[in-house]
């Protein structure tokens, strides 16, 4: 069954643009190149990359960067984009590419859109260097098992519901229509641990300027969280 993003790709590189949307702009982006500045990353994969957006942003930082995607429209705006850039058509369930190939994988808030997690994560692992880092943004569980409600005084809420089950659900906006995995986090947790990776850091990320009324939205609950993954040295 399709995703939804062959057929919304088009909307979502038109409603993204050149200055994306709020979450990675105002509340994302400065934390994860935070984890990486200054590190010395030598090769990158972009799990899930879209349209090169967070590659071009390791680029700059000197990073060279490989990005895949199963989005065939999503790839060609990355290479129309970044005509020397490598982009990759491919899952993150079969990563195309040698063990150990990476010193740096990301994930950037690809995690909710990829059906087979437990294929995806030792995936990612089994690509990733000795002492690499695999660093992770994702949707919080909050977010993806919950939603914004008015109660009878007037007030909105944050509501959660079904938060230990795991499913799938459409969500729907400015054109787009995409599967989105829900997944409680210790299910992540888990996962990550079963492949012998260490938590070196963990964030709940609040917005860092903007829409004065997008910063009151996002800053009433942790709608993203940031995780930080070493493997082991050989």
């Amino acid at each position: 069954m399709s995703n939804g993003w062959d057929e919304s790709a088009a909307a979502w590189i038109a409603d993204m643009g050149e200055t994306d949307d709020f979450g990675r702009a105002s509340v994302l982006d400065a934390p994860m190149l935070a984890r990486l500045s200054g590190r010395g990353f030598r090769r990158a994969l972009d799990v899930g990359c879209g349209e090169g957006r967070f590659c071009h942003r390791m680029q700059d930082l000197g990073i060279a960067t490989v990005g895949i995607d199963p989005t065939d429209a999503l790839l060609r705006r990355a290479r129309d984009r970044d005509p020397t850039g490598t982009y990759v058509p491919g899952r993150a369930e079969a990563l195309p590419f040698a063990d150990g190939a990476f010193d740096l994988v990301v994930s950037y808030l690809t995690l909710i859109d990829i059906p087979d997690v437990r294929a995806a994560i030792p995936e990612m692992a089994r690509v990733l260097a000795p002492g690499g880092t695999l660093l992770i943004a994702n949707l919080n569980g909050i977010a993806t098992a919950g939603g914004r409600a008015e109660d009878p005084d007037g007030h909105r809420r944050f509501r959660i519901d079904r938060y230990t089950e795991e499913r799938a659900e459409w969500a729907e906006w400015h054109g787009i229509r995409v599967r989105n995995w829900h997944r409680p986090l210790s299910l992540y947790m888990c996962l990550l641990l079963g492949q012998g990776l260490v938590l070196r850091h963990f964030d709940e990320p609040m917005p860092q300027g903007g829409d004065p009324a997008k910063v009151a939205r996002y800053a009433r609950v942790p709608w993203f969280l940031v995780m930080e993954w070493a493997k082991a040295a050989a």
